[in-house]
């Protein structure tokens, strides 16, 4: 599983969030594509988390709005939240930011009173702590939330580009060393080519001498001087063309060895 720390620079993903968080006023925290969190938690209220998590039942339906909210949505117990995936360009998701603890509209204490009796809350410590809750417009909320979206998931997709260039070039500085050692031993091959080709030659000299002192009784070495003569010269050819070829790639890859150098 690709995780976000493996790639993205986190004291700056830290930076971002805890930004975002102060300027705004709402609670935010970034969790992994395991649900573990992958960043401090920022604005985080007591409403919501000393209280309403602290109880066995509250917990529960946190815990269910954790799993099914998408986008901005109201949480169960009457504020809203906001779960908004990281994802990379080709659609894999890496995890999401998820938070809100914020009201749209100044409370229905009466409404809270209930929850709290629901959850087994003391009512005045509950409301207590709901007034201590931001209150937003529903188009404030949207507006922060979606921009903390982009914001991160920009952020993370640039990081995870530049990671994979990174591996890129590297890959392609290895390959350009390995082709490098391939062609030094491709151009040996060469030598030992030309090598044989040239004793060859020499063999079918000394075939053509021997066929020559032999008379008629030469004419075997005489053909066997021609073909291995044959042989010499197509080896030769083909030599001489390995080798135009190999002193072409050759320059190329030592123009990559420089760049890479540089």
């Amino acid at each position: 599983m690709l995780k976000i720390e493996e790639f993205c620079d986190m004291q700056k993903f830290e930076e971002i969030m805890n930004n975002w968080a102060r300027s705004t006023g709402l609670a935010t925290v970034a969790v992994g594509a395991d649900g573990n969190y992958i960043s401090e938690c920022y604005n985080f209220t007591d409403f919501c988390i000393k209280l309403t998590r602290g109880s066995e039942e509250g917990c529960r339906r946190c815990e269910k709005c954790d799993r099914e909210g998408k986008g901005v949505y109201s949480c169960h117990a009457g504020l809203v939240d906001f779960g908004i995936p990281i994802t990379l360009d080709d659609g894999t998701v890496l995890g999401s930011v998820i938070g809100g603890q914020v009201l749209p509209e100044n409370p229905d204490e009466g409404k809270f009173r209930a929850v709290a009796r629901e959850l087994g809350i003391d009512e005045d410590i509950y409301i207590d702590a709901l007034r201590k809750v931001s209150v937003k417009t529903r188009e404030e909320i949207d507006a922060s939330a979606n921009l903390l979206g982009d914001v991160i998931n920009m952020y993370v997709r640039s990081c995870y580009a530049s990671k994979t260039s990174e591996v890129m070039l590297s890959n392609l500085k290895e390959g350009i060393k390995d082709a490098a050692v391939q062609i030094e031993e491709a151009n040996a091959s060469t030598k030992q080519l030309e090598s044989i080709s040239k004793r060859q030659t020499i063999l079918s000299l000394n075939a053509s001498i021997e066929a020559a002192r032999s008379g008629a009784a030469g004419k075997g070495f005489a053909v066997v001087a021609d073909e291995v003569k044959k042989l010499a010269d197509s080896m030769n050819d083909v030599s001489k063309s390995i080798s135009k070829a190999l002193r072409s790639i050759t320059q190329t890859v030592n123009n990559l060895n420089q760049e890479n150098d540089k």
